[in-house]
């Protein structure tokens, strides 16, 4: 069978701006398609999406998550032991890390990041029309996850231009790209000097990372690269989930009463917005062996561009997807992939979201949009940067 092509670019300026208008089209030309620009095949619906995550030995993840073929190219920095890594190496690191964030020792924080939550929520209502981005979005993920971490107390600002740049090095060497690479040579050399054992804190969860190295379960050498996983999978996650739950609340208000009449919602809520929001638009997978998608073989060594908000709001997959509905039950979206190389940071997310989910509730009655947001530009994630709201006490 002939396979579907389209000139459609993910990476134009006005997809970048607006990706969900031209969702419905890419889903429509089949289970898999060309995109010839990118010399790249591409799957835009949830279950053909759900099924190549799940499939890592066919889908790689080694050969780089983003367009870039690290098997023909040099990554712009060391590829991640977890997220551009696979089985056996994978395992190692992935458990590694796994028992470092554990769940037992991210709940015993929920606490205390809860009262910052609404120590910062509690002062921002009432005040009148605030950015809710640098103001909420930034300023909680920033003053509570660097210190789960023990990273050094200045320049923690940094973190936020260096994710960026990560998530933009996963989409084509466009201008794009190398304006944000420009931007970050700074936050770049903080971030791998923060990474290494002499400036980090006591304690922490590198400090625990660096303690695995010492027993032998990685080389020093690995435990830097995976600190460095910490600082990209959990600022710009969270950071971007909460300023996509305020805009959904904002632009939503019916949503944020009947939350408000119900708050036994709020985990809905929370896994309805990483659905709705779109936050990580696209990953990427290289095929290590021919595979058959339907009709349509895939040859080996191909890459696989994977529209991950587009399987988000796949029609076959969720009634009314276009809608921000807190009862939904959206438990099984992909927003933060699936299987083996789901994004480490996705729990951290969750509670930081679930903190000042909380705060919301106990100190505000309505989330008024006082103006137009503004995007920023990425190549991989939709993102939020300016969002101007009003808390109004409850």
């Amino acid at each position: 069978m002939t396979i579907p092509e389209t000139d459609f670019d993910p990476y134009a300026a006005e997809v970048l701006a607006n990706p969900f208008a031209h969702h419905d089209a890419l889903r429509a030309l089949g289970p898999v398609f060309r995109l010839p620009r990118y010399s790249c095949y591409g799957m835009a619906r949830f279950a053909d999406v759900r099924a190549a995550l799940h499939d890592w030995e066919t889908f790689v993840s080694s050969r780089g998550v983003g367009l870039a073929d690290f098997a023909q190219e040099e990554p712009w920095r060391p590829p991640s032991l977890l997220l551009e890594a696979d089985p056996p190496l994978h395992n190692r690191t992935r458990g590694l890390m796994t028992k470092v964030a554990a769940l037992p020792g991210l709940k015993a924080r929920l606490p205390e990041w809860k009262d910052k939550a609404a120590d910062l929520v509690a002062g921002l209502t009432g005040k009148g029309q605030f950015d809710a981005v640098p103001e909420l979005a930034e300023a909680f993920p920033l003053g509570v996850f660097p210190d789960m971490i023990g990273l050094r107390d200045d320049g923690r600002e940094n973190l936020l231009p260096y994710a960026m740049t990560a998530f933009n090095a996963f989409g084509p060497r466009n201008a794009l790209l190398a304006q944000s690479l420009a931007a970050a040579g700074p936050a770049t050399e903080w971030v791998m000097q923060a990474c290494r054992r002499e400036n980090l804190k006591g304690s922490g969860w590198a400090a625990d990372v660096y303690a695995a190295a010492d027993r032998g379960d990685c080389t020093e050498q690995e435990a830097e690269r995976l600190v460095r996983s910490f600082l990209t999978a959990g600022v710009d996650t969270t950071v971007n989930g909460i300023a996509g739950l305020l805009y959904a609340l904002a632009l939503h208000p019916q949503e944020w009463q009947k939350l408000r009449a119900d708050p036994s919602l709020a985990k809905k809520a929370i896994e309805e917005t990483l659905r709705w929001a779109g936050i990580a638009q696209t990953f990427f997978r290289t095929t290590s062996r021919a595979v058959n998608i339907g009709d349509v073989t895939i040859p080996q060594g191909q890459k696989v561009v994977l529209f991950l908000a587009a399987a988000n709001r796949d029609p076959d997959q969720w009634s009314d997807p276009d809608c921000f509905n807190v009862s939904r039950n959206a438990s099984g979206h992909v927003g933060f992939g699936f299987g083996i190389h789901q994004c480490l940071g996705q729990m951290v997310a969750r509670f930081e979201m679930e903190a000042v989910l909380a705060a919301l509730l106990a100190h505000v009655s309505e989330i008024r949009l006082v103006g137009d947001i503004r995007r920023r530009a990425n190549n991989t994630l939709f993102t939020i940067e300016h969002l101007p709201v009003e808390f109004i006490p409850a």
